[in-house]
């Protein structure tokens, strides 16, 4: 359990680092523009290329494994988009934000870096595989629903064709599809670049994890909306159990990749489920909350999940 411990606090360390100096410094806002652009932009995509350009091809071919995944995530979704709508008589809107909070996990900023530490480099590959298949589902179901709350009378041709325009250009997805090409065609950039994507690649989960502290230290709230602690006990304890589920219907699969999943399924809601409340400016303040009190509450379930993967108490699929 020390080891375990030893694993997982320096991460959560870092989010509440973040979170004390946003609460206490007293710095503005907008310094976290260009820190959120790093992320965005540059490091995280330097990440997921280098994991994936570093895949053997084959191991990504592993149709059972994204069908399982990314189906509990969508189940997720909507047990908790479904649930907020009619326990919190929440807009359609809002909703969708709520279904976020209860399917969308960090698997952009904690799930490498604790899958890789915990599971080894065999969990790169399933890595990849949840990060780019949950994000294109939640990617596209966010604009798709929120535009029909906002009742936007548009063709259908032109919202399908805005809603691929987002997934295939967001920085991450662009990161994902190249290092696939990358790894399908053996691919190897010059030294000289490869170092600076290492780079990169080192300051994601840093920077990231500091990020989402100060994120959410700036982002008070008065109340907790009572919604918020059935969503995260969906996003925390139901979504892995659905994929445990799943892997024992579709699998067996290598121990490594089921342990993988069950992981990032247990990952609390990410930072960007706020970011894209804010962006449609829908249940911005539950969000915040959800995010906030979602990580405090997986220093304890997170942990305990990664211990008995550690310890084999867990029977995988």
């Amino acid at each position: 359990m020390i080891d375990i411990m030893n694993l997982a606090l320096p991460y959560f360390g870092l989010i509440f680092v973040g979170y004390a100096c946003g609460k206490f410094r007293g710095l503005p806002e907008a310094g976290l523009a260009w820190m959120n652009f790093f992320l965005l932009y540059v490091s995280l995509p330097a990440l997921f290329f280098r994991i994936l350009a570093k895949t053997p091809f084959a191991e990504l071919n592993n149709l059972p494994f994204v069908v399982a995944t990314t189906t509990a995530t969508a189940i997720a979704f909507g047990l908790a988009a479904i649930g907020g709508r009619l326990i919190g008589r929440l807009t359609l809107r809002e909703a969708t934000m709520a279904g976020l909070a209860g399917g969308y996990g960090n698997i952009g900023y904690m799930g490498p870096g604790l899958a890789l530490a915990t599971l080894g480099v065999k969990a790169t590959a399933p890595v990849a595989l949840i990060f780019c298949f949950d994000t294109i589902l939640l990617f596209s179901l966010a604009p798709a629903l929120t535009a029909l709350g906002a009742g936007v009378s548009r063709s259908l041709p032109h919202t399908v064709f805005s809603v691929m325009k987002q997934i295939l250009l967001h920085p991450l997805i662009v990161a994902a599809y190249c290092g696939a090409i990358a790894a399908a065609s053996h691919f190897q950039p010059p030294v000289a670049i490869d170092s600076m994507l290492q780079f990169l690649q080192s300051a994601a989960a840093p920077v990231a994890l500091f990020a989402l502290g100060v994120t959410v230290a700036l982002r008070p709230f008065e109340r907790v909306p009572w919604e918020v602690p059935g969503l995260i006990a969906i996003k925390t304890v139901l979504h892995p159990l659905i994929v445990y589920g799943l892997l024992l219907l579709l699998g067996p699969f290598v121990p490594e990749w089921s342990a993988t999943a069950i992981l990032m399924a247990s990952l609390p809601p990410a930072l960007n489920v706020f970011v894209i409340a804010r962006q449609y400016n829908a249940w911005v303040e539950p969000a915040s909350a959800a995010v906030l009190l979602g990580t405090f509450v997986s220093v304890v379930t997170l942990t305990s999940v990664m211990w008995a993967l550690k310890t084999g108490q867990i029977a995988l699929p």
